[in-house]
C-alpha cells in the first residue's frame, strides 16, 4: 500500500443492494408522511428518512425518491408539512406509500388538517406536526436531500406512541 497521493485509490468492492436493505433496515425509523399544496392539490407521501438536522437555525430533512410524484411537488412547491405518525395510524402510513394511487380522493377517509402557516395537510392524531420552507436541496444519488427551515411545530396527540418501522416491518414498542 502506498501513500503516494498521484496514485489511483483501490477500487472499493462491489456491496450487494439486498443485503444493504437489510443493513440499513435494521436501524429502526419513526415513520411520517410529507404533505405539500400546489395549484389547489394535495400531494402526500410516506417517509422514514426524516431527521432533525439544526438548532441555530431549526432545520429538519427528508429524502424523497427523485422519481416519486411528491419529489417535483414539494420542491416547486417551496413549502411542505411533516406529521410524525403514531402507531393507531399505520393506515395511513400503507395509504400514503402506495405508488401510483390516485390523487382525486387520496385523503379520503382521513381526517385532517390544514397547517395554519403553509396550508399542507396534517394527519389528525399525528404525534407531532412541523410545517417547513424549503432551506437547500442536495443530490443524493435517487433520492434529493430536501433541507427545510422549521416555520411552525405543534404536538397533536403528545402523549401518543410512535409508528416505528424496522426490518421491513412495523413494530409497536413495548
Amino acid at each position: 500500500m502506498s501513500d503516494d497521493p498521484h496514485l489511483p485509490a483501490p477500487a472499493a468492492p462491489a456491496v450487494d443492494p439486498v443485503l444493504f436493505r437489510q443493513v440499513v433496515g435494521r436501524f429502526a425509523t419513526g415513520v411520517a408522511v410529507v404533505s405539500t399544496v400546489v395549484d389547489g392539490a394535495d400531494h402526500a407521501m410516506t417517509v422514514n428518512a426524516f431527521t432533525s438536522v439544526s438548532l441555530e437555525p431549526l432545520l429538519v430533512l427528508v429524502c424523497l425518491e427523485k422519481t416519486s410524484r411528491l419529489h417535483d411537488m414539494v420542491l416547486g412547491g417551496g413549502t411542505w408539512a411533516v406529521s410524525v405518525l403514531g402507531e393507531r395510524q399505520r393506515e395511513a402510513s400503507q395509504w400514503f406509500a402506495t405508488r401510483g394511487r390516485p390523487l382525486d380522493g387520496q385523503l379520503d377517509g382521513f381526517a385532517v388538517e390544514r397547517g395554519a402557516v403553509t396550508g399542507a395537510v396534517i394527519l389528525s392524531g399525528a404525534l407531532a406536526a412541523i410545517e417547513c420552507r424549503t432551506h437547500a436541496v442536495h443530490d443524493g444519488g435517487d433520492h434529493s436531500i430536501v433541507v427545510g427551515e422549521v416555520l411552525s411545530l405543534d404536538l397533536p396527540d403528545p402523549d401518543g406512541r410512535p409508528l416505528v418501522f424496522h426490518e421491513g416491518r412495523y413494530r409497536a414498542i413495548a
